[in-house]
């Protein structure tokens, strides 16, 4: 199995990151058949990136400007059987790749998806923050399998598929998640949501498989790590949501959703509430921002809903 990993890429401002990505992937155990950097329009980055690492494939993002454009791209440039995405703002372990390749030898996957730990700017999680909603920072979170198990759709920044059938599907849609009007304004997501939904829609049988072996560590930039940012991203999550419905479907697009909402978040709550009797105070601001989250993502689908009318 010969495995392409894809880096999408869009600003100088991230070039220490991009240099550890780059380097977590060079300091693979199992090595990659090529490393494919997607420059997002920024014609300065691709030059420096090209004289910068010439045994990588640097290329620009020949479709629609975005992350979803620069998964397109990084697919239809690839020459490996599987096609592996990692976030510019990543580091993979050096076990990553072994495990996201070892998954695909069971029956009927088509998609590997590993964990992801947050790696907090200040050091130490805030403590208010919720594990239940480490998914606002990129990264796991409590409620996922603890195990090596199908799920519904993996991570995107954390996640490997095979080549022919991001192509064959059509690849990632474009005008869900991240954009450059999303970076500037609300922080849209779930690309890969809708993706493993209308993957394993059109080819019942399909499986999407969790690895918590292929674990990475995604920087969370101190702005992330405020209140204001959880409760923009809930908001807009929950907006994604819907466009996320209108295409696959609201059985499907909001499947774990309901059950990580009916089952993960009242236990969260509770334990938060618990550990604060107990004298820990960020307990009770765990428990009140899974409240909250939870309401700024509803309020997000809801509206999000309407608009779509």
């Amino acid at each position: 199995m010969l495995t392409s990993v894809v880096i999408c890429v869009y600003t100088e401002e991230r070039w220490e990151d991009i240099r550890q990505a780059v380097e977590s992937i060079e300091n693979q155990r199992r090595k990659a058949h090529e490393l494919i950097l997607v420059v997002d329009h920024n014609p300065g980055l691709h030059l420096k990136l090209t004289r910068a690492y010439p045994k990588a494939v640097v290329v620009e993002n020949s479709h629609e400007q975005g992350l979803s454009g620069g998964k397109n791209t990084g697919a239809g440039v690839a020459s490996g059987d599987v096609v592996a995405y990692l976030d510019d703002d990543a580091v993979a372990d050096p076990g990553w790749l072994e495990a996201l390749e070892e998954g695909f030898q069971e029956p009927g996957v088509v998609g590997v998806g590993g964990r992801t730990d947050p790696l907090w700017a200040s050091q130490r999680r805030p403590r208010w923050f919720p594990h239940e909603f480490d998914w606002t920072v990129g990264c796991s979170y409590r409620g996922m399998p603890a195990v090596r198990a199908p799920v519904r759709n993996v991570m995107g920044g954390n996640a490997a598929f095979l080549r022919e059938a991001v192509t064959g599907v059509g690849g990632f849609h474009s005008g869900i998640g991240r954009s450059v009007q999303g970076r500037k304004s609300r922080p849209l997501g779930c690309e890969e949501t809708e993706f493993c939904i209308r993957l394993t829609q059109r080819r019942p049988g399909s499986v999407m498989l969790f690895e918590p072996r292929a674990l990475i560590g995604h920087k969370v930039p101190k702005q992330r790590e405020t209140f204001s940012y959880f409760r923009s991203r809930c908001y807009a999550e929950g907006l994604s949501k819907a466009l996320v419905t209108r295409e696959v479907g609201t059985q499907d697009g909001l499947s774990s959703e309901r059950a990580h909402a009916l089952k993960a978040l009242p236990k969260g709550a509770l334990r938060g509430l618990g550990e604060a009797l107990r004298g820990d105070p960020g307990g009770l601001g765990r428990a009140g921002a899974i409240v909250i989250g939870l309401a700024w993502t509803a309020w997000g689908y809801a509206v999000g809903s309407w608009r779509l009318r």
